[in-house]
């Protein structure tokens, strides 16, 4: 079966050397040498949109294809991440906490890492002028699959309407925080109007995937071009069985 690799980043930038949370993070060097090779290797890259639609069997899935997903909204993709998108022509959707706008990315800071400032409303504004899709990544950043269903309801309604009211434009992708989702929050999800949303379980995304549910491809600080090479090509099998709303 046909599928496609969505790339899962975080923060874009320069880097001391790290230990924890390396999948927080991505060198521009390297991120840029990673664009490079995806544009070697003739591989299609994809809205969000455009992917939804293919998985949905509405437009063909190319051979070779994937879409690049950035979390959280942090600055620093406006300042690394997106000349280098630019340069190459990729789309890409960011997916920003909308209770955070203009804060901080502190939850890495017990871990003794930086938080790192988050784009502005002035700034996703600009990022979606060039291009660049918005998505939710819920309100506060929480882990939603182990909150009730109230929490639940309102930090994916709440942010979805902020978002919309900010950016004047219609939002339809989600990413859940941490990978935390379980099947009430994919009807949640599917209520509040949402059309995708993102998890952090690692696979090549199919038509056997909820479009609710949908697998990613973690790229951490360590990768090299080989390394990301071989995330793109490899064709992993979840290591949990995928959620699915027809689930009860």
């Amino acid at each position: 079966m046909n599928g496609l690799s969505i790339f899962m980043y975080h923060q874009v930038g320069n880097f001391p050397r790290m230990r924890t949370h390396r999948a927080s993070y991505c060198d521009v060097g390297r991120f840029r040498a990673q664009m490079r090779a995806l544009k070697w290797l003739g591989v299609e890259v994809l809205s969000m949109t455009d992917a939804a639609r293919a998985l949905r069997g509405e437009m063909p899935i190319p051979p070779r294809a994937a879409v690049l997903t950035f979390d959280d909204g942090c600055r620093n993709f406006l300042d690394h991440a997106l000349p280098v998108l630019e340069e190459h022509g990729f789309p890409a959707i960011v997916y920003a906490i909308a209770g955070m706008v203009g804060g901080r990315a502190d939850w890495l800071s017990a871990a003794g890492h930086e938080a790192a400032p988050l784009m502005t409303w002035a700034e996703l504004r600009e990022i979606q002028r060039r291009g660049i899709e918005i998505g939710s990544h819920s309100l506060h950043h929480l882990r939603l699959g182990e909150q009730d269903r109230i929490v639940q309801e309102a930090e994916l309604r709440e942010s979805k309407a902020l978002l919309q009211d900010k950016l004047g434009t219609e939002i339809t992708h989600m990413c859940y925080p941490y990978g935390s989702v379980g099947i009430e929050t994919l009807h949640i999800a599917a209520s509040a109007g949402y059309e995708t949303g993102v998890t952090c379980q690692r696979a090549k995304a199919t038509p056997a995937f909820d479009l609710l549910a949908l697998p990613r491809k973690a790229i951490s600080y360590g990768d090299n071009t080989l390394g990301f090479a071989w995330k793109l090509f490899m064709k992993d099998r979840p290591k949990r069985e995928a959620l699915r709303r027809s689930q009860t």
